[in-house]
């Protein structure tokens, strides 16, 4: 089955955005040291915007960073575990996912608080975003599974 076609179903949709959500509270707050506190800092003037704008920029993005992870996700199927293919290829993942949200930033976002915020932060977040992978895979298994 593919990532796309299940998020389809606003509720799916709905739930991913939640516990993403909380995966990246979790892995801001528990970044530490100098850059740590920048992200933290970023992280914070995003989230300032508004209570609900993570969660709608997640749901924003996850079609398109979706279709990009169907194909990792049937390699992982065909492997018989797609969450720890995921997690093994957890920098590959990363690429994927912030390749999309590259060209999202480019097309809808280039200047302003978001896009000066993420042009700020991108080049250091790859690490981050890898260590997410496990989590996200996780969540992708939980919701596209129920």
């Amino acid at each position: 089955m593919q990532l796309s076609h299940k998020i389809q179903d606003s509720a799916i949709r709905d739930r991913i955005a939640a516990d993403c959500t909380q995966l990246i509270d979790t892995q801001v707050a528990a970044k530490g040291g100098l850059g740590g506190m920048a992200l933290k800092a970023a992280y914070g003037a995003v989230k300032g915007i508004g209570g609900d704008y993570i969660p709608g920029a997640v749901k924003r993005l996850m079609p398109e960073i979706f279709t990009a992870l169907d194909p990792l996700w049937a390699e992982g199927v065909q492997t018989g575990d797609p969450v720890n293919y995921l997690s093994e290829n957890s920098d590959r993942t990363a690429d994927v996912i912030l390749s999309t949200t590259d060209a999202r930033i480019e097309r809808k976002a280039s200047g302003g608080i978001i896009g000066n915020t993420y042009k700020k932060l991108r080049n250091s977040v790859k690490r981050d975003v890898a260590e997410a992978v496990p989590g996200l895979a996780l969540i992708i298994d939980k919701h596209i599974n129920s």
